[in-house]
């Protein structure tokens, strides 16, 4: 069945037409929690050689912005963060892909600025509804809130990475950013079209995935919809199977 599903994605990209194959998009980008813009890199590096335009959001208080982090930075201010790389750099019929926590991030994005997105592609994650945070739109909503009762002076550590590990590396997520709940009020942000990419462990079953639910919910809405067979962190594992459907983004 993994296999199956693996198949399908190559099969169906191997159908698309040679133009699609070929059109150049402007892509914004943005991380999971704990990352930052690096964590992408690869990834921009195969976009761009293929004649498209890339832009890495790292969001305030993560990667190199680390030392930008407050108690008060939550999801509104990362939504903030690129809303205004939209607006600054004027950008117009933007691919907006957001990884994980990311998708949390690119929903509110498209309710602000629904005119300017060609297309919102999640990368396994959230797909969050109006009131939904990240503790509470999470499969594994326990776990999560065990994340958020560890805490230390408002960030989430990042256990699995040693003390004095040197950049790039994940670093502490500002806990707000998983409390607040996502405010939605554009209705226009429904007309914006989706893709959904759902990664999934060897030998896992889809229905197992902690990213399920919310791939379902796309499903239910008419995304384009893949799976790749890789674990949560493609752009690491898998970076040429995620830009080579990226790149096909019609």
């Amino acid at each position: 069945m993994r296999l199956a599903s693996r198949t399908l994605v190559v099969v169906a990209l191997a159908a698309l037409p040679l133009g699609a194959q070929q059109a150049t998009h402007t892509y914004v980008i943005v991380h999971g929690a704990w990352g930052g813009g690096w964590d992408w890199k690869t990834v921009d590096s195969m976009l761009t050689a293929s004649g498209n335009h890339v832009y890495r959001a790292t969001l305030t208080g993560l990667g190199e912005r680390v030392h930008l982090a407050t108690p008060t930075t939550d999801l509104s201010t990362h939504i903030t963060d690129v809303e205004n790389l939209i607006r600054y750099e004027n950008l117009h019929d933007v691919v907006l892909v957001g990884h994980s926590y990311g998708g949390m991030v690119i929903t509110g994005v498209a309710d602000r600025v629904p005119d300017r997105i060609r297309r919102l592609v999640y990368v396994d994650a959230f797909l969050p509804d109006s009131g939904e945070s990240v503790v509470t739109v999470a499969r594994n909503s326990r776990g999560v809130r065990a994340l958020v009762d560890s805490a230390k002076d408002g960030r989430i550590i990042p256990v699995w990475v040693p003390a004095g590990t040197p950049p790039p590396t994940d670093v502490p997520q500002p806990l707000r950013t998983f409390t607040e709940p996502l405010v939605l009020t554009n209705p226009a942000r429904r007309q914006v079209a989706g893709t959904y990419i759902l990664t999934v462990d060897p030998g896992k079953a889809e229905a197992d995935d902690d990213f399920y639910p919310s791939a379902q919910r796309a499903k239910a809405r008419g995304f384009t919809y893949y799976v790749v067979q890789s674990d949560h962190v493609v752009e690491r594992t898998a970076p040429g199977e995620l830009t080579a459907i990226l790149r096909r983004t019609p």
